[in-house]
Order: C-alpha cells, then sequence, then structure tokens
C-alpha cells in the first residue's frame, strides 16, 4: 500500500482526466528530421523562445498514435499565457507518409523543417541508437535489409518533394546538418526567421552542446533492455510522459541502455549497399537544393574528408543527436 508521500508523487506523474481546450492551440511549426539530424540540440534551443510538448519531445501523434485524437495531442502541450509559436520536433514524421497526409490535413498552415546529414553517418547513428535501446537485434548490415526505417529515412529528394506537394514549396525549408555544426548561429537565424519568431544569440555553452560526442554501446542484456522500451512506449502513449521522463533523468537508466559491447566498425560491404542506395536520392537533392554533396556519394569521398561545398569542420566529434 502507498503511504501519503508516494501517493501524492504518483498523482503528480498522472495525466489529469479533466478535458483539454478545443481552443489551445496547435503547432505552427514543424521540424521533421530525419531522425539523428540534431533534433535534440535544436530542441533545447527552442524549447525556451516556443512552446513545445513537454516533459518528452517527441508525441508520435501524427505517425503513431492518430486515432488518440487532438485532445490527446493538445494534452502533451503544457499552458502558456504569452504569444508564443507552437511547435513541435518530430524526426519521425519525415519518410511517415501518413504524418505528412495528416499534418496537410489537420495543420495546412503549418511551416515545416527539414534537415539533411551525410545519409551513412546519420544511419549508423540512428542503427546504433536503436540497438541500444532493443529495439532491434540485427548487425548493421542484416538492419540495413530489414529495417524499413533506416533507408526509407534515407531517400531525402523523394520525401522533400512529398512535403513540397503537400504543403508548398514555400512552407518548406531544407537544412543541413553540417552548416548547424559549422555556423550554428546563422543556422538557428534562419530558422526563426523562417517560422517566424524574433532571433536571439546563443550562449557559448549551446554551442559547445553541438561538438559533444555522447558514445552508445550495445546494451547489457538486449532482452531486459527491448522489455524497457517496449513499457516506456505503452506508458507514452496513455500519457503518462512525466513518469518514463523521471525514470530517463534518473541513475535507473543504467540498468537498461549501455554497459554492453561496444559497436564494431562497419563493413565495407554494408557500407558500399548504403552508399548505392542513396547515391541516386543525393543526387536528385542536390538538383533541388542547388547544392554539391559530392561526400556523401561514395565512400573514398568521406574517408577524404571531403565536405560539401563552402564546409569546413568545426570540431572532430560531432554531435550525435
Amino acid at each position: 500500500m502507498m503511504n501519503a508521500g508516494t501517493s501524492r508523487l504518483f498523482r503528480g506523474l498522472v495525466p489529469s482526466r479533466a478535458g483539454v481546450s478545443a481552443n489551445r492551440a496547435l503547432p505552427a511549426f514543424l521540424v521533421i528530421g530525419p531522425p539523428r539530424t540534431g533534433t535534440t540540440w535544436l530542441h533545447n534551443i527552442l524549447r525556451h523562445r516556443t512552446v513545445l510538448p513537454s516533459p518528452n519531445k517527441e508525441t508520435r501523434f501524427f505517425d503513431k498514435h492518430f486515432s488518440q485524437g487532438l485532445d490527446w495531442y493538445r494534452a502533451h502541450y503544457p499552458p502558456f499565457r504569452d504569444n508564443r509559436l507552437v511547435g513541435e520536433i518530430a524526426p519521425t514524421y519525415f519518410a511517415s507518409v501518413e504524418a505528412r497526409q495528416r499534418i496537410a490535413e489537420t495543420l495546412p498552415r503549418a511551416k515545416v523543417v527539414c534537415i539533411f546529414r551525410n545519409p551513412f553517418e546519420r544511419v549508423l547513428s540512428l542503427y546504433r541508437l536503436k540497438r541500444a535501446y532493443g529495439m532491434i537485434s540485427w548487425s548493421f548490415e542484416d538492419a540495413l535489409r530489414h529495417d524499413p526505417e533506416l533507408l526509407e529515412s534515407s531517400k531525402y529528394a523523394t520525401n522533400l518533394k512529398a512535403w513540397r506537394q503537400a504543403l508548398g514549396s514555400h512552407r518548406v525549408l531544407p537544412t543541413f546538418y553540417e552548416d548547424l555544426k559549422t555556423g550554428p548561429q546563422a543556422y538557428l537565424d534562419a530558422i526563426a526567421d523562417f517560422i517566424e519568431i524574433p532571433r536571439f544569440v546563443l550562449q557559448p555553452e549551446q554551442i559547445r552542446e553541438i561538438c559533444s560526442a555522447k558514445s552508445m554501446t550495445q546494451p547489457r542484456n538486449y532482452e531486459r533492455t527491448r522489455r524497457a522500451t517496449l513499457i516506456a512506449e505503452w506508458f507514452k502513449a496513455r500519457r503518462l510522459d512525466k513518469l518514463v521522463s523521471v525514470i530517463r533523468s534518473s541513475p535507473l537508466l543504467k540498468l537498461f541502455v549501455g554497459g554492453g559491447a561496444a559497436f564494431t566498425e562497419v563493413t565495407p560491404e554494408a557500407s558500399a549497399l548504403l552508399y548505392d542506395f542513396v547515391r541516386e536520392e543525393v543526387e536528385e537533392l542536390e538538383s533541388l537544393v542547388n547544392r554539391s554533396l559530392t561526400a556523401w556519394k561514395h565512400p573514398a569521398n568521406r574517408a577524404a574528408g571531403i565536405e560539401p561545398a563552402g564546409l569546413t569542420a568545426c570540431c572532430s566529434n560531432s554531435a550525435d543527436a
């Protein structure tokens, strides 16, 4: 039986049964990723200047929980009384046909920001994240064959064209992770201008966060980690986000995430498989955005340190956000 203190704490983590006002604003902008392109950093920067879902970054409403209804979605936003813009940082929406259609119907005036990153680096980062959290158990090469998200989210040109068609080209802003790394203030200014919020100056510690590398390892116990991830998703679907957030920020997280073997290097065969898949997409993206992306087309270009046109490296370790 719970004591009074525990009972009060638990009640604080459970959402109220009271209805959510239908007048609460819906997002005016969405940063749709794809995953592993700096969206966590951008969320941390924008959450003090706009109204974003809280306490967890992603609601997965438009791609996974749409049947829950708009009141369920609105309940993820904290109450506010000022004129800040409402938005969502939602990297899984980029490659979701369902999310795109639902957003076009529900938020036809919303503005959408895409962030493109070297496909090899991005897919490898996404694979390691999913492996670390027990979402998949395959090797990198097998994951490329069996996990549709890895390659579907790498169809940059295909999905960019689809978003432009759904919302109008003037409502879709393509941006680049490399620009975020090498010129974060200019990158942020472009985002602020596009979504129409006042520009603001990044603090030195916020810039340093871009270059902080967070290494991931495989889970200590895959099945335990997988069960914990599934339970977390079950909680979030029932608006128990606060409980999930408390656990994620506590030492308990170390029981489920990390602690296992380091990730091995990618085989040349797996690397070639990915580059072959994305090459046509990259070439079409070059035409769509009028920008050279030579480094993204062949493993040798990446190994030689060739950057997209006009870019220089900001640091030796890139953020894996």
